[in-house]
Formats: C-alpha cells, sequence, structure tokens
C-alpha cells in the first residue's frame, strides 16, 4: 500500500468512525435511563480513543483528518420506543461497519494501522453486543449492583442547566 493509499484509507476509515461516535453522542442526549446512557457514554469514550488513534495515524503520514460535525437523530416514537428504536439504529450501524471494514483492513499491508484497526474493530463488535444487550433490557451490560441496587430515574439531557 503506497503512502497516499493508506492515507486514504485512513482518512475514509476516519470519516466512518468519527460519523458513528457524532452518532452515538447525538442519541445518548436522547436515553434517559440511567444504565443505557451508562453504556452509551462507556462506547463514546471508547470511540473518542479510536478517533484519536485514527487521527494520531492520519498525521503520521503527513494529511490531516476531515471535521466531522455534530450529528442529529430524528426519533421515531416516544419514550421507551424512541429509545429502543435509537438502540437498535446503533447496533445495526456497529454490524454494517464491522461488515464494510474487515475485510478491507485484512487487506492491509501496514501492519502497524492494521493492528490497531483490528483492535477498533473489536471493540465496535463489542458495542455490537452491547447495544443487543440493552435491547433485550438487559440492565448489568457493564456489571451489577451489590443487591440488586438500582440508580432509578433518567439522565437529563444536557450536561449543565444555565438558570
Amino acid at each position: 500500500m503506497k503512502a497516499t493509499e493508506l492515507l486514504d484509507f485512513l482518512r475514509e476509515f476516519y470519516r466512518d468512525k468519527a460519523t458513528q461516535l457524532r452518532r452515538h453522542e447525538a442519541a445518548a442526549r436522547h436515553i434517559g435511563d440511567y444504565e443505557f446512557n451508562n453504556t452509551y457514554q462507556y462506547v463514546i469514550a471508547r470511540e473518542e480513543m479510536h478517533e484519536n488513534w485514527v487521527r494520531d495515524a492520519i498525521l503520521d503520514v503527513a494529511g490531516a483528518p476531515d471535521e466531522i460535525p455534530e450529528q442529529q437523530r430524528t426519533l421515531s416514537g416516544k419514550g421507551v420506543a424512541a429509545q429502543t428504536a435509537l438502540i437498535g439504529e446503533d447496533r445495526d450501524a456497529a454490524k454494517a461497519f464491522v461488515e464494510k471494514w474487515r475485510p478491507r483492513i485484512t487487506a492491509m499491508t501496514h501492519a502497524r494501522h492494521r493492528t490497531m484497526l483490528n483492535v477498533i474493530l473489536g471493540e465496535t463488535v463489542e458495542h455490537e453486543r452491547f447495544f443487543e444487550q440493552s435491547l433485550a433490557g438487559r440492565q448489568d451490560v457493564l456489571g451489577r449492583r451489590t443487591g440488586g441496587a438500582s440508580t432509578g430515574g433518567e439522565v437529563l439531557p444536557v450536561r449543565w442547566i444555565e438558570q
């Protein structure tokens, strides 16, 4: 793989992964359930790391990553139905992402970047599983609470509220 091909490859991967991250950030604003929102926060944190890794790889080959704008998510339904639809879309998008990129990454000749991208794919498969478990109503995706304790309530759609 020539340097220009590698740069194009990394930039395309970056655009797809960063867009997925922005979509998860937008979805998290609509996921009120604490446990499911915590799952989104975990996924977002990992994807921010993925974005940094790929950005660094692009810079390493003298390129510049594209700016990916904030994404908007349209809700279908209200309450639990809307939440379920968003989680289902994100599960399906994670699966499609892996299906698109796995064969292309396997064919890469640059070992260091191939390894990094395979780690990202592996974690994306894990995120797909998290979304699947959330759709099944599993409250313990990230772990179980002692004695069945629960956080109850809902998270706010924005971090700070100015008064």
